[in-house]
């Protein structure tokens, strides 16, 4: 019995040896295919070759040097920044004590009780405080450059203008007309219809107030301008200072000026005589002027009743405003495309040449 159950014993099972067999081969095959497998592959390229790893460390290292740069340049701007305020806070101060000396120089001068030396050494303080203000004025111009606002472009490219950028007392007419939506008579009149944020939002116009916003970054800092606005009548940017000239230091209110051209919306028609006769009546009178226009006019003091105006008339209506320009201002024209008026151009250019002025017509990503 015993060797029954020893015999019993030995036996195997052959399905368990064909299961184990498929385990082995298969554990087998797959250490086979590990090692077959080019383990290359997985070493980086900066192992394998030296001179590329040299040169991504590099830059690498330029990188960094350039971000450290970057630092320094926004900590020197900000510091800029703030001796610039400063002097302009100090300027401001000076110019209120100005203010004070002069009224009581003049309370002095119609009194009887005054004396000589008194009024010399209001006359002394109130010089010295003026050239303080100068002083004041050239640190904060030495500190910012030749503008107080920047513009930065969408595209890299580098514009050799022509424009005469000077002048003490600087006039920007901005033509504010229906036509400044667009370059075609058909989506001026599609876009015309269209809600105010749309007609903001033309591109042509977009184009126009980028323009206005360049030209008040090259503005010097010691001079004075003003921005109007024109179409059948004409305005201020700034509201109420159709007779004042504001100051380009004055960056706030610069700034609160391209933001209302901004706020522009583009109607009616144009009529430049009005504008030229308003030029004329300023005083002082504006030493340089920037139109930014896309065509001829089509209205006069007068007034229209035709429906539409043809080109020939438009010239006419153009050579009536322009007699009412003052001579000897330069005329810097900046000309924006429209179709159906092919004497603009050169009527334009005959007028910057005769004022000594500059013309352009910019390209579409200008400026």
């Amino acid at each position: 019995m015993a060797s029954n159950s020893k015999i019993n014993r030995r036996k195997v099972n052959p399905l368990s040896l064909a299961f184990l067999d498929v385990m082995f081969c298969g554990f087998g095959a797959v250490i086979l295919i590990f090692l077959i497998l080019d383990h290359a592959s997985t070493i980086s390229p900066e192992e394998t070759s030296p001179e590329l790893l040299a040169e991504i460390n590099l830059l690498r290292e330029e990188v960094e040097e350039g971000q450290l740069g970057l630092v320094r340049i926004r900590n020197t701007l900000s510091d800029v920044d703030f001796e610039v305020v400063t002097a302009e806070g100090l300027a401001r101060q000076i110019m209120e004590q100005i203010d004070t000396f002069l009224q009581e120089l003049a309370a002095l001068e119609n009194s009887s009780m005054a004396t000589v030396e008194d009024l010399a050494r209001l006359r002394s303080d109130i010089e010295a405080l003026e050239q303080e203000v100068l002083r004041l004025q050239a640190s904060a111009f030495e500190q910012e450059g030749n503008s107080v606002r920047q513009f930065l472009g969408d595209g890299n490219r580098q514009y050799l203008s022509g424009l005469f950028l000077g002048g003490q007392r600087i006039l920007i007419l901005l033509d504010s007309s229906a036509s400044m939506l667009d370059s075609t008579i058909v989506n001026i009149i599609r876009t015309r219809n269209m809600s105010d944020e749309r007609k903001r939002n033309a591109p042509k116009w977009q184009r126009v107030v980028s323009t206005v916003d360049w030209i008040s970054t090259q503005l010097p800092i010691t001079s004075q301008y003003q921005i109007w606005n024109f179409n059948t009548g004409y305005q201020s940017v700034i509201s109420g200072t159709e007779d004042n000239w504001l100051e380009v230091a004055d960056r706030d209110q610069l700034n609160q000026a391209i933001e209302n051209v901004r706020a522009i919306v583009p109607n009616n028609g144009t009529n430049m005589e009005q504008v030229f006769i308003a030029v004329a009546n300023m005083s002082p009178r504006p030493d340089n002027i920037f139109l930014i226009t896309d065509g001829l006019p089509t209205l006069n003091n007068r007034g229209s009743s035709e429906p539409l105006v043809t080109p020939g008339e438009r010239v006419e209506l153009f050579e009536e405003a322009v007699e009412e320009l003052p001579q000897s201002i330069p005329v810097n024209i900046v000309l924006m495309p429209l179709e159906g008026d092919p004497s603009a151009a050169a009527v334009f250019w005959q007028l910057a040449q005769y004022t000594r002025g500059s013309f352009l017509t910019p390209s579409k990503d200008w400026p």
